[in-house]
């Protein structure tokens, strides 16, 4: 793909080429178009509702307002709910304050491992009893 394709496709896929794909180097945009049109936009692995929960939890970390935006209104696009925002919000706090206090304490990393694959492996037996 070429810049003029990627520009044609974003054009078909947004109705228009929105302006932070034009601050993207000519040299560098037909990559980066097809990075997120394979990645963000279809349909992969991950159902797209995931994955735009996934991004939200992520800008919400990282305290990006135009990413919390953009995946705030494609997740509720691909059917998620407030109530589901608001849990993948919660859940994006609990693990931030978790990595922040456990890397503060400096907690031994190979004990750390240890232990959760111990729990892993408590759980998984009572889910077979």
């Amino acid at each position: 793909m070429n810049y003029q394709q990627a520009i044609n496709e974003i054009e078909e896929s947004f109705g228009f080429v929105p302006s932070f794909f034009k601050l993207i180097p000519d040299e560098y945009l037909a990559s980066e178009w097809d990075l997120q049109k394979r990645l963000a936009m279809e349909e992969t692995l991950i159902p797209n509702k995931y994955k735009e929960l996934i991004g939200l939890g992520i800008a919400a970390v990282t305290r990006c307002r135009y990413c919390t935006y953009y995946h705030t209104q494609i997740a509720k696009l691909f059917g998620a709910t407030d109530k589901e925002i608001e849990e993948a919000m919660h859940l994006a706090k609990l693990v931030e304050g978790w990595s922040t206090y456990i890397n503060g304490m400096q907690i031994d990393y190979e004990e750390f491992k240890q232990e959760i694959d111990r729990a892993v492996e408590h759980v998984k037996s009572t889910m077979n009893s």
